[in-house]
Parts: structure tokens; C-alpha cells; sequence
């Protein structure tokens, strides 16, 4: 078993097919016992990432709708989110000073670092970070956590 911090770029890959898609749908499968950590602000992302794509006619009203509708229940059910608190705001401002990182990128990275930090605290093994932003990986690999791209394996 494994923690996994997963961004919404890498959440959305379970829902919509491309690349990365199958490598991440392997990594949630139940049998593999692995927890999927993410920011409560991932909902958002994702839905607007879905939404996108039902505007730009890549997805049916019949089909967002399914999508959205899953991705919810998943993160009720499967996901553990972290709350938007002052330190996960602090740290993420902390982040835009150090990094040339867009305000949700910090958000994410911030949580996942704060999460990290618990881990650590307790002596527990260390979460990977999981997303296909190029930018936020190098930036999560900077501050010292595990990374991984969806977009680097083979489906």
C-alpha cells in the first residue's frame, strides 16, 4: 500500500481516457490497497475540467452529467480531502514566492506537503505526488517530496 497525493490533472484521468489514464485507473483499483489524497479544491478542478470538455462538444450533457456524478461519489467514498484551512493558505502563499506556480498549483502542493509533513512526523512511509504538470512537478521534487507523471507511463 502506497499514499498518493493526486492533483485534479491526474484525478481527471480516472474519468476521461488519455494518456495516463489506465496507469492511474491500476493505481485505484481496490485490490491494489493505495491511498488517493487530494485537496478538497480538486472537486472544482475537475468538474471545471469536465465542463470544458461538454463546451467544447467532447462530452454530452448525458455524459458530464455521469461523469460528475462518479467523480463525487468517488471522492466521498474513495478519496481522502484535505480541508482548505489558514495553514494550507499561508503555505501556498509561501509557495507563489518561491515558485512560478498558478494559485491552485499552490494550493495543491501546499496540502500535500502539510500531509507529507504528518507522515513524517509519524514515521510513516512518504506519499508520491501525482501530476501531469511539468511545472508543479519540479516545483513538489524542489520541496523535496516523491513525484510522479501519469503522462510518463505506459497505459
Amino acid at each position: 500500500m502506497t499514499d498518493y497525493y493526486a492533483d485534479s490533472s491526474v484525478l481527471v484521468k480516472r474519468h476521461v481516457n488519455e494518456a495516463g489514464s489506465e496507469w492511474f485507473r491500476r493505481l485505484v483499483e481496490p485490490a491494489a490497497g493505495n491511498l488517493i489524497i487530494t485537496a478538497r479544491i480538486s472537486l472544482v478542478e475537475v468538474f471545471s475540467a469536465l465542463n470544458r470538455r461538454r463546451r467544447e462538444a467532447n462530452l454530452s450533457l448525458v455524459d458530464y452529467t455521469q461523469l460528475a456524478t462518479d467523480f463525487a461519489a468517488i471522492c466521498a467514498d474513495e478519496y481522502q480531502l484535505v480541508e482548505i484551512t489558514a495553514e494550507v493558505v499561508h503555505r501556498s502563499w509561501l509557495l507563489l514566492e518561491q515558485h512560478s506556480l498558478r494559485a491552485y498549483d499552490a494550493v495543491q502542493l501546499a496540502s500535500a506537503l502539510l500531509v507529507h509533513e504528518t507522515l513524517q512526523a509519524a514515521n510513516l512511509p512518504p506519499l508520491t505526488f501525482l501530476a501531469a504538470d511539468s511545472r508543479l512537478l519540479a516545483s513538489a521534487q524542489t520541496e523535496g517530496l516523491l513525484t510522479a507523471s501519469p503522462n510518463d507511463q505506459l497505459d
